[in-house]
């Protein structure tokens, strides 16, 4: 192996290593790690925050406007407490929806946020009042398959004989 060829490859190495870096700090700075310099907190609490974590994302109209910094329980409500790091140029009213919504089957949630009509803005430090928490999709599609219904018996008619009780005990069948 000659001299030039060491050089070649050892450039192409040097190559590969910039471009890694350089989709790194790519990746880093859309995916948003972190919140925005003189960004603002908001709080919103939820009867269930399904699989959310810290660093998802908030959208307003599918456009990432901040992330889920923190979640924890209130004690004595026993609601899920999200605090959201907003964008500082985004001004949300008042009356505004926080909903956990999922990103695809396979899982990812995020908490997507519906403006309201409010003449006056959400203070930092302040709350979303109006949620929606997850769903539970396994939950909801296993309750539809085996429905919990209370099957009652059917009721006779007026006029019919109820069947007789028999104190006579049936042996169950052995196989």
């Amino acid at each position: 192996m000659g001299l030039r060829e060491q050089w070649a490859e050892t450039l192409m190495g040097l190559l590969v290593l910039v471009l890694a870096a350089g989709f790194l700090v790519y990746s880093l700075s859309v995916g948003g790690v972190g919140s925005k310099p003189g960004g603002y907190d908001v709080t919103a609490k939820f009867g269930q925050v399904g699989s959310l974590a810290p660093g998802a994302a908030v959208s307003v109209a599918g456009v990432k406007v901040g992330t889920v910094s923190q979640i924890s329980l209130d004690p004595k409500t026993f609601l899920a407490v999200a605090k959201l790091s907003l964008d500082p140029t985004v001004k949300l009213p008042s009356d505004s929806t926080a909903k956990i919504t999922s990103d695809s089957l396979l899982g990812g949630v995020h908490v997507a946020i519906a403006p309201g009509g409010a003449i006056d803005d959400i203070k930092p430090g302040g709350e979303i009042e109006n949620t929606q928490g997850a769903v539970d999709l396994f939950g909801l599609i296993g309750s539809v398959m085996r429905p919990q219904g209370g099957a009652e018996a059917p009721a006779t008619a007026p006029g019919a004989a109820a069947p007789a009780a028999s104190d006579a005990t049936v042996a169950p069948e052995s196989y």
